[in-house]
Formats: C-alpha cells, sequence, structure tokens
C-alpha cells in the first residue's frame, strides 16, 4: 500500500471509533460532567480563597521561645484554703492552735494569710483558753493576728472578755487594741480609747477616758 493512503479500518477500530463519538454527542455522559464542572469549579476556586483569607484569623499559632530562670519575675499567685489550721509554740512553749473556715494567702512571699470565722486555742497557766472572731489577718513570720469585728475569750476558768478590733500576739499572749474599744470581763463592763490585756495573767490595761463598771458579787453595781 503506498504511503500516506489509509486502509480499511478493522472492526476494532471501528467500534473504538464509534464509542468515541457516542461519549461526545451532546447529552452523553462526558456532556454532563462537563456542565457540572462549569458549576462546581468556580464555586470550588470561591470557596477556597474565603477559606485561605479567613486562616490567619482562625487559625492558632505556636510561639517557640527560650525561657531564662534568670530573667523571670515571680508570678501572681493566689492560693485559698478551706478548714485551714496552724499551729505553734509560744515564748514559753505552750502550744496554740489557729483554726479557720477559710484561709487566703495573695502571693507566698507575703506572710499574711487573710482568715474568715477563726478561733484560737491557746494554752494558759490556769487551762485551755479560746478567742473567736469572725475575720482576721494572721502574720505567718511573726505569730501576729489582727483580730477584727467582735472578739470573744473565754477561759477554762470561767474568765471572758469580750471586746472588738484587737492585735493579738500569739508568742507573748498579749491584746492590743486598734481602736476605741468596749467589752466585758469579770469585774464588770469597761470603755476606754485604748486596751492591753495579759491573757497569761489575766490582767487589763484601759488608756484613755477608761470606765469601768463594776458588779459586786452580791448583784449589785457601781460606776
Amino acid at each position: 500500500m503506498p504511503d500516506g493512503i489509509a486502509g480499511p479500518l478493522s472492526s476494532e477500530a471501528r467500534a473504538e471509533r464509534r464509542r468515541r463519538r457516542a461519549w461526545a454527542l451532546p447529552g452523553s455522559s462526558h456532556d454532563r460532567v462537563i456542565a457540572v464542572a462549569r458549576v462546581t469549579l468556580p464555586a470550588a476556586v470561591v470557596m477556597l480563597t474565603l477559606a485561605l483569607a479567613a486562616a490567619p484569623i482562625t487559625s492558632g499559632r505556636d510561639i517557640s521561645f527560650v525561657l531564662s530562670k534568670d530573667r523571670v519575675t515571680t508570678a501572681k499567685e493566689r492560693m485559698r484554703v478551706t478548714e485551714a489550721r496552724y499551729r505553734g509554740e509560744d515564748s514559753k512553749g505552750q502550744p496554740f492552735q489557729l483554726n479557720a473556715a477559710s484561709a487566703v494567702q495573695q502571693t507566698s512571699a507575703d506572710p499574711v494569710v487573710k482568715l474568715d470565722t477563726l478561733s484560737a486555742k491557746i494554752q494558759l497557766p490556769g487551762g485551755a483558753a479560746t478567742i473567736v472572731s469572725p475575720k482576721g489577718r494572721y502574720n505567718l513570720d511573726n505569730q501576729r493576728v489582727a483580730l477584727d469585728g467582735p472578739v470573744d475569750f473565754h477561759t477554762a476558768d470561767g474568765y471572758h472578755l469580750a471586746t472588738r478590733d484587737v492585735d493579738l500576739d500569739m508568742k507573748t499572749r498579749r491584746l492590743a487594741s486598734r481602736n476605741p474599744v468596749s467589752g466585758t470581763m469579770p469585774l464588770g463592763q469597761f470603755s476606754s480609747d485604748r486596751m492591753q490585756a495579759d491573757l497569761d495573767q489575766k490582767v487589763v490595761v484601759l488608756d484613755g477616758h477608761a470606765r469601768l463598771h463594776m458588779t459586786r458579787r452580791n448583784g449589785t453595781a457601781k460606776p
């Protein structure tokens, strides 16, 4: 056969050509794929563009850094404890215990602990004594308690002192008022600008406009 002149097609070639023609006819599967692609491809491009534009806003970013312990500052912290209990000894070796419904310490560097619903139990020469107050601030370093509000002091042998807003030194067993005070003790009712009390010796010293309303054993009273 001369070059450039095509001979008759085989049956297989004719069948393949018929399949291609049918595939390219209008309404064929190829035509349907092209029609769907004309709609879905532009929509996919738009969605991909929007996703790429929003990625810096919605995605998180990982940040790497080196932390030097020589340059880092102490972070602020706050510790809260329920049913707190502190134990210690005074200058004479007598034990004491301080209980509170809750205790809050702002930072570990701050020795002051804020107490709510506190009660102190101390051992005195005449027996155990209790001190109750609604609020207070306990200094862990010097073992002093600033009692805020009403203060009620009771001893095992019946001694009672009621006052308010005082500072209690757990080491020396001494009370000192921060404001003018009034209260009661075995002798009667008292008031003054300042007050100091030695709980070991059961001695109360009133200073400044001191007034004492004494109660006699027979029930009568005199100023």
